[in-house]
């Protein structure tokens, strides 16, 4: 994945920012608790062809680092 594309790219749900799912190949929205899968390299931004995030995946992610300024 693109890292300045992974920039670019916000939930269309909620339009907070992405965490990338390297291992299942899935943009993840902390926010709206969705898995956007990637297919084929082009991540697919709908929200039916989202999954549910469980409760155990969202406490695995890494703390967000505020942003200063």
């Amino acid at each position: 994945m693109d890292p300045k594309l992974l920039e670019l790219l916000v939930c269309p749900v909620t339009k907070g920012p992405l965490d990338y799912a390297r291992t299942r190949q899935e943009l993840w929205s902390r926010s709206a608790r969705l898995a956007y899968p990637i297919r084929d390299g082009i991540p697919v931004m709908l929200e039916e062809q989202a999954r549910t995030l469980s409760d155990e995946e969202l406490e695995s992610l890494p703390r967000r680092t505020p942003l200063v300024g």
